[in-house]
């Protein structure tokens, strides 16, 4: 057995040049790195596809700044997430499910048995340390209440819509030096808020452990996102004070270091804020007049932290992402992150600031762990995760530009096979993001939804365009697309496809497309509206504005792009949905759903899928059961990726795959 294993390690590391569908699903991927208070460690999670759990697992690792010393803090069937240091640097909280429901539990840096803090009846949301060190805050829903068990009870199961919420409230629970085993002994949580009318979302500790600074909204629904307010409570006497009155949402607060003034992000009182820039505002902690400090950024900032010399925070930049930093009094704005190739999303300091840990990567490397110091940005890594793909031809990643036919500016992600040959023409499938203010970047990352690496060695270009809407290139270019969706992007998809075909690379009757949510929602409309492809996948996609408006969880958003209700200007939603250009389609269509997606509920597949068979179109409609928008388990991402393969090779080389996945 050892030397046939032997052989067969050979044999595959001569011939098996690009990663299987398997191996991609397979590769380990970094996340969540946090440096500790003292700057000694680095703690962050690594996620690993468990097949016999069908899981995408996280576990915690430890990177030793000095040495570079790496090592596995965490292991079990669950996951361990969201690690948090505590101020002294002495122990880590974390979130995990290993018993049951998501707790929290406490570990040493250098390893040990991990204590479990919490036991809450239906698990733990998020966590912070309070920053003396003496206790930690967490939203959860807590118990069922009594009357929702009794009717339960007697009447089984049932929603009443707009009604049966289960709030989301902070806690406190203290952290002795040990955890006693016995869960009766443990330290038992206290609410610190209640009632009906606050759900809580993101919080923050004021520097003296005193107050907690929080945002929620009327209810946990999505749709009621615009309600989202700032909220302080007293942690001694639970007194909860709202600080502003603004239209929102208002959301993550942080305080200043001398604990007088909180900052948040806002949305300025702006109804359009699905694609309108959010900002930074800073109000005092006793509330008064707040004050925009990011106005003059064209872009969505994400807030970090607030520090010495400033105010932190994230933002995409075109194809990248980058830290930044805002002087709440001069308004100035600098850039930490270089150079403009570089993606950083977001970043954990020391209590200086003079150090910080990121997730980071340049363009064709996978995303690793790094440390800076602040001053002068030189990553150093501490991880090698792009080790696992050593021995793989892999496709390389640049960015392109073209325009849109109306002159706008588009950029895109063009992946070429390892094997490149410039003379020759070539396929070419187009994979779409979602969004729509997603975005696509020229950083290496293993396959998911599509086998895009198996893709460019069978001999295709895959261009990725970050289509009109797109983060990253200001609010007019969010923009583009209100009362223009499908129409606007299609026109960025196809004059990108036009872009390649008129270098000479691209075969233009062998052209393919691909997407999930808006990526879904864009492929529909071309496999309605044109006929330059020859296969479509639609994933998770929109057919019909009105269908999704009256089915979705977030209704703002399409009132909020469309300008109108299905009720007030039908016209538009007939304009921009793919289903009314149905009687022109003759591309065959792959359609792809989980049949729980609240999110773009599965009769936009069932209408899809009806018409086109109704018209006599190749359309093959597959359910994942169990599974809501996103297809998040490693088993079925095997499916919906080999289901892809079949189709694209099928319907692009007019070949048979075989891979496994039978779905005749």
């Amino acid at each position: 057995m050892y030397r046939l294993s032997l052989v067969a390690l050979f044999v595959f590391a001569v011939f098996a040049q690009t990663p299987t569908i398997d191996q991609s699903l397979s590769m380990q991927s970094v996340g969540n790195a946090r440096i500790s208070p003292d700057g000694q460690y680095v703690a962050y999670t690594v996620t690993q596809a468990n097949w016999e759990e069908n899981e995408f697992a996280q576990q915690i690792w430890i990177a030793v700044v000095a040495s570079g010393e790496r090592y596995q803090l965490t292991s079990g069937k669950k996951s361990s997430q969201n690690p948090k240091w505590s101020p002294d640097s002495g122990r880590i909280a974390f979130l995990s499910e290993r018993d049951g429901k998501r707790q929290i539990y406490l570990i040493r840096p250098r390893g040990g048995e991990a204590q479990q803090l919490s036991s809450e009846e239906n698990g733990v949301e998020s966590m912070e340390w309070a920053p003396d060190g003496s206790a930690i805050a967490f939203s959860s829903t807590g118990p069922d209440a009594k009357a929702k068990k009794d009717r339960k009870e007697k009447y089984g199961e049932f929603d009443v819509i707009g009604g049966d919420y289960s709030m989301v409230r902070l806690w406190l629970v203290k952290t002795p030096a040990e955890i006693p085993a016995d869960q009766k002994q443990r330290p038992q949580a206290e609410a610190l808020t209640e009632g009906d009318k606050l759900s809580v979302s993101d919080f923050a500790w004021s520097p003296d452990s005193k107050h907690i600074a929080f945002s929620a909204t009327r209810d946990p629904d999505i749709s009621s996102s615009e309600t989202a307010q700032i909220y302080t409570i007293d942690v001694a006497d639970k007194l909860v004070k709202k600080l502003l009155d603004s239209k929102g949402p208002n959301t993550r607060p942080r305080w200043s270091p001398d604990g007088t003034q909180i900052a948040y992000v806002t949305a300025n009182g702006d109804p359009f804020y699905y694609y309108m820039n959010a900002h930074i505002a800073v109000i005092p902690a006793t509330g008064g007049e707040p004050r925009i400090v990011t106005a003059k950024f064209d872009e969505d900032p994400s807030l970090i932290d607030w520090g010495p010399d400033g105010i932190y925070f994230a933002a995409f930049l075109k194809s990248n992402a980058h830290v930044f930093r805002v002087n709440p009094e001069t308004l100035g704005i600098d850039r930490i992150s270089s150079p403009d190739s570089f993606f950083v999303p977001d970043a954990s300091f020391t209590p200086d600031h003079r150090t910080f840990a990121a997730i980071g990567a340049a363009p064709n490397h996978f995303s690793e762990v790094f440390v800076s110091a602040m001053k002068d940005f030189a990553p150093r890594y501490l991880t090698n995760m792009g080790d696992q793909w050593k021995d793989f031809k892999l496709t390389t990643r640049e960015v392109i530009e073209w325009k849109s036919t109306d002159g706008t500016p588009i950029q895109g992600v063009l992946m070429k096979p390892a094997d490149y040959n410039p003379s020759r023409k070539y396929a070419l499938l187009v994979v779409i993001h979602g969004g729509p203010t997603g975005f696509d970047t020229p950083e290496s990352a293993p396959d998911r939804y599509y086998p895009m690496e198996r893709f460019a060695a069978k001999g295709a270009l895959i261009l990725r365009p970050n289509y009109r809407g797109s983060a990253g290139y200001g609010e007019k270019f969010r923009s583009l697309n209100v009362r223009n969706l499908g129409l606007g992007d299609y026109e960025d998809v196809i004059s990108g496809v036009d872009f390649l075909i008129a270098k000479g690379i691209v075969d233009k009757d062998r052209v393919g497309a691909m997407g999930w949510s808006e990526g879904g929602y864009i492929s529909a409309f071309i496999t309605t509206y044109s006929d330059r492809f020859k296969a479509v996948s639609v994933g998770a996609g929109i057919s019909d504005w009105m269908t999704y408006y009256v089915n979705t969880d977030i209704h703002p958003f399409t009132r909020q792009y469309l300008k109108a209700t299905p009720w007030d200007d039908p016209a538009i939603y007939q304009k921009t949905s793919p289903i009314f250009y149905v009687n022109k389609a003759k591309t065959p269509t792959l359609i792809q759903h989980g049949d729980q997606d609240k999110r773009v509920p599965p009769p936009n597949a069932f209408e899809l899928y009806q018409a086109l068979k109704d018209r006599g179109v190749p359309v093959k409609l597959i359910l994942y059961k169990g599974f809501g928008h996103p297809i998040n388990k490693p088993k079925q991402q095997r499916a919906v990726m080999e289901h892809n393969y079949e189709w694209f090779t099928k319907y692009i080389w007019g070949e048979e795959a075989q891979t496994g996945a039978a779905t005749k």
